[in-house]
């Protein structure tokens, strides 16, 4: 497919059309005409801060309107935005800041009060303080009411992810990373300007993002919505006449699990999966309860934005195919010499074209092992990202997930470093060594599981317990085994697979 001409990300702004709403926030209609002149306030605000072309603005928020309009504010204003996970907790917030060297952090009141100890050079601002920036009669010099003229090659984003390094890694993203994807998922989703996405995913994620992006690149309004129980989402749905739904695997579950309201299926177009696989069972659970909507299954790397999507009508008869490339992606397989697989076969996933990101944000050593040339014989050639993963291509060419080559943990859509756990474990006080690893799991995807050494008399009641402060609710173990001593190999390593294989084949019940 043809590639557009990339734009710069904030030119999105201009995509709808005047009074028509391109976002509701806390029943609050924001129309594309009022949007924009958010971005410009905004935008201008920013650049009042002391702030310079390329210095990183952060926002550790939940769906407020500054944090919806941050991305193209901070991209007008030729800043980088980081988006940080509202579910992280204070020590990942502080090292992201850290790590990305973000002059200035947005957040609210309670969370800004959790860093009153960090002493890292920063300025602070409370969202609420921010609300005169909305006030009517504002000047705004007419220069910020346009879009900026940044080159598409330009830095627009740092999405924090976590790496095998057990620290979270910060993938740069350019103004046509998202742009690009911006159209790519419009096109293939089939957006229209009717279109009412509800905005579920944490803003933080690039699925979540890109939520905000390919809503109004095609002119439609989106929902944002923090909710506390799944219950809360289907009644949104229903309120909001929704007809675009994305979740990853965890909340599918937690949804079919409950009896929908007619009146929320009674304008679904499509439901939108990724972050993890869906089963079979549940693939036919969800057909059953929006038989009317399509279901689309996706593949993505934060590292390359997404790679692939299956064609609606496949899913009844291909509930598990990861499908095929989604447009302006190259999706080749190689094998352990590094050849392109050309027809049936197992290979490494190698993403390739204008979606590949530019790396990770000053750390050399894992973008030269992720990011490497494109093997020979790719159409876009250039920089690829090498997944890690292995995937099979059947005959008809659909694509199968088939394994995770490196020991990331995938749970709750949010790929997970065991090390991160580790560290946590350890920083209780409670234990000397631990190992941390996955297990399948029908509701989580993967479910985390902890061996360790303890220092003391510790039970594993007290050492979750002290790991609640430390990391997010996602990256507390579901069970901690605890030994006298843990195995180690020739080179007197902890003998971590030898650890796994034999709580697997113990048959030990995750609690």
């Amino acid at each position: 497919m043809e590639i557009p001409d990339s734009k710069p990300i904030d030119h999105l702004a201009f995509c709808g059309a005047g009074e028509v709403p391109a976002l509701v926030v806390r029943k609050q209609a924001i129309s594309y005409e009022a949007l924009n002149w958010r971005i410009a306030a905004l935008a201008e605000w920013l650049r009042g801060q002391d702030l310079v072309p390329g210095d990183r603005v952060a926002t550790w928020l939940g769906k407020t309107d500054i944090a919806c309009i941050m991305p193209l504010a901070a991209a007008r204003a030729e800043l980088v935005h980081v988006p940080i996970n509202p579910l992280l907790k204070a020590p990942q917030a502080q090292h992201i800041m850290a790590d990305s060297g973000a002059k200035l952090l947005i957040a609210n009141r309670q969370r800004l009060g959790l860093l009153n100890d960090v002493t890292t050079d920063f300025v602070r601002h409370e969202d609420k303080a921010l609300a005169a920036i909305w006030e009517e009669g504002g000047d705004i010099a007419a220069d910020w009411l346009t879009g900026s003229d940044q080159s598409p090659d330009a830095l627009a984003a740092i999405l924090y992810t976590s790496g095998s390094t057990g620290r979270p890694k910060g993938v740069m993203l350019s103004h046509a990373n998202l742009w690009l994807g911006a159209v790519s998922v419009a096109r293939y989703l089939g957006l229209w300007p009717d279109d009412r996405t509800l905005c579920v995913l944490p803003l933080s994620f690039d699925y979540g993002q890109n939520q905000l992006f390919s809503t109004w690149y095609a002119g439609g309004c989106c929902y944002p919505l923090d909710y506390l129980m799944p219950r809360d989402v289907l009644k949104a749905m229903a309120r909001d006449e929704i007809t675009t739904l994305a979740a990853v695997p965890p909340l599918w579950l937690q949804l079919a699990e409950l009896d929908w309201p007619e009146q929320a299926t009674a304008h679904l177009r499509r439901m939108t999966n990724s972050g993890g696989a869906l089963t079979e069972p549940l693939v036919r659970r969800l057909r059953g309860l929006a038989a009317n909507a399509d279901l689309v299954a996706m593949y993505g790397l934060t590292e390359a934005f997404r790679s692939t999507f299956l064609d609606p009508a496949l899913i009844d008869s291909h509930p598990t195919s990861m499908g095929r490339a989604i447009p302006f992606a190259e999706i080749l397989l190689v094998d352990q010499d590094d050849a392109v697989i050309s027809g049936e076969g197992e290979g490494e996933l190698v993403h390739c074209g204008p979606l590949v990101a530019q790396g990770y944000w000053q750390d050399a050593v894992p973008t030269a092992k992720r990011f490497r040339p494109a093997p020979k014989g790719s159409h876009y050639g250039g920089m690829a990202v090498w997944s890690g993963d292995t995937v099979r291509r059947e005959s008809d060419g659909l694509l199968y997930f088939v394994g995770r080559d490196d020991a990331m943990i995938k749970t709750s859509g949010n790929r997970v470093s065991p090390n991160e756990i580790e560290e946590a474990v350890i920083a209780t006080g409670l234990v000397a060594e631990a190992v941390a690893f996955g297990v399948a799991d029908d509701a989580l995807g993967q479910a985390i599981i902890v061996i360790a050494r303890p220092s003391d008399d510790a039970d594993s009641e007290t050492i979750l317990h002290m790991m609640k402060p430390l990391v997010p609710n996602y990256m507390l173990p579901q069970q901690i085994v605890l030994h006298d001593a843990l195995p180690r190999n020739a080179n007197g390593k902890i003998d971590r697979v030898r650890l796994k294989a034999e709580f697997v084949a113990a048959g030990e019940p995750v609690s």
